[in-house]
């Protein structure tokens, strides 16, 4: 018993000691507390070095600014107006193209054989109008013709034979009978001339239809070559060589590569400032050039669903660094130059969609809401919020309002 109240006596004490020590220590770190949240309150009070510059008034170009993406001026599915068997292609993807050159080829046996049997058959058609078989000309005169000449013989020997006969029976050497029979000759023969007549028509009319099959046949062989109907490039192939293709299947897609069209919106509250004619400056993701342009298509009317206009852009391509297909910024410069109040794009501090720059008042930084519009280089264009020639802070970075500044130079 007595020793357990020995150890009793020496834990309370050790806990004790141990209390004493804790709230000594307590009130040491209560002590470095206050004094940091000192020194950090007066650290805060001592005013910050800024430096001002002057918002100026300058010219500037007013601008509509707009998105959109550029498109090929056009767009062609190229393909072969007769059917056939392909023996070459000519170019492949990405190929550039010039009008007239020769994309691909058919097999042209089928088409060498049907011209060659148009020929055997206009000079058949020739030779029975007695017209030379290698000639050109297809002007024939009916009466010149063999046909025609031996009829017209034979009506002339029934007509004078007819005369005789009505001569000699006016004197009663032969019969009436006889005279009948001249008579008769006679208007067979005339019908024999007229048959001939009709003959070298329904000839001649044969030879126009043999020289339209042989154009034909020589226009299908000419078809068997397919060329580029526009400047441009290859977009898709769709054949192969050895494939056998019917007239119009899709050989090629074909796109103009210059110039380019930038189709955008713009805005009911804008579209009365933009003109045919006005320079549009173009800007695409990950190419940090500007490409100039000109508005060159306006739609008649505004569109009724989103209230805009529709805006075509003509973008010279000439070096085909542009690509079809390419999302694009642009400005469409509506009026060349006017008054613009304007300061350094450093200045400009953005949080939460709003921007705003500082100001110096009774040494204490002061927050102004700004509108800004286009930038120029390393300035941005102020539309509201600050006037010509008031001072702004140069780099703000993290400053806030309220807090004390002195102005530097």
């Amino acid at each position: 018993m007595a020793n357990n109240s020995e150890r009793t006596r020496e834990f309370r004490t050790f806990a004790l000691l141990g209390a004493a020590l804790l709230a000594v220590s307590g009130v040491a770190c209560g002590k470095d507390t206050a004094s940091a949240r000192a020194a950090a309150r007066a650290k805060a009070q001592e005013p910050r070095a800024v430096r001002v510059v002057a918002a100026v008034e300058g010219r500037l170009p007013r601008t509509v600014t707009v998105t959109g993406t550029l498109a090929a001026d056009e767009e062609v599915v190229a393909g072969f107006k007769v059917a056939g068997r392909v023996s070459e292609i000519a170019v492949d993807l990405g190929s550039p193209v010039r009008k007239g050159q020769v994309l691909a080829r058919l097999d042209p046996t089928d088409f060498r054989l049907r011209v060659e049997q148009s020929e055997a058959t206009l000079r058949q058609v020739r030779a029975g109008l007695g017209l030379p078989r290698d000639g050109s000309g297809e002007s024939v005169d009916p009466q010149k013709t063999a046909l025609v000449r031996e009829a017209r013989a034979v009506l002339d020997e029934a007509r004078l034979n007819r005369d005789r006969m009505a001569q000699l029976s006016e004197k009663n050497y032969i019969a009436r009978s006889e005279v009948d029979t001249s008579q008769s000759r006679l208007l067979v023969a005339e019908s024999r001339y007229q048959a001939a007549l009709e003959e070298i028509r329904n000839r001649q009319e044969l030879l126009s239809e043999r020289s339209s099959g042989l154009e034909l046949a020589r226009q299908q062989l000419a078809d068997a070559v397919l060329s580029a109907p526009i400047d441009g490039a290859v977009r898709e192939r769709r054949a192969s060589v050895g494939e056998y293709l019917a007239a119009g299947a899709p050989v090629f897609g074909l796109v103009r590569t210059h110039p380019l069209r930038l189709r955008v919106a713009v805005t009911e509250r804008d579209a009365s400032s933009v003109r045919v004619g006005q320079a549009v400056q173009v800007r695409l993701e990950g190419d940090p050039a500007v490409h100039a342009g000109r508005v060159a298509r306006l739609s008649p009317s505004i569109s009724e669903q989103n209230r805009t206009l529709v805006v075509e852009a003509e973008v010279p391509n000439r070096d085909g660094k542009l690509r079809p297909g390419s999302f694009a910024r642009a400005e469409i410069v509506v009026e060349a130059d006017r008054n613009a109040v304007m300061v350094p794009a450093s200045t400009v501090v953005t949080f939460a969609g709003l921007e705003k720059v500082f100001v110096v008042k009774d040494g204490k930084a002061v927050e102004k809401r700004i509108r800004t519009g286009r930038r120029s280089g390393d300035r941005v264009e102020i539309l509201e919020g600050v006037a010509a020639g008031e001072q702004v802070v140069a780099d703000p970075g993290s400053l806030a309002g309220g807090t004390p500044v002195t102005v530097t130079r």
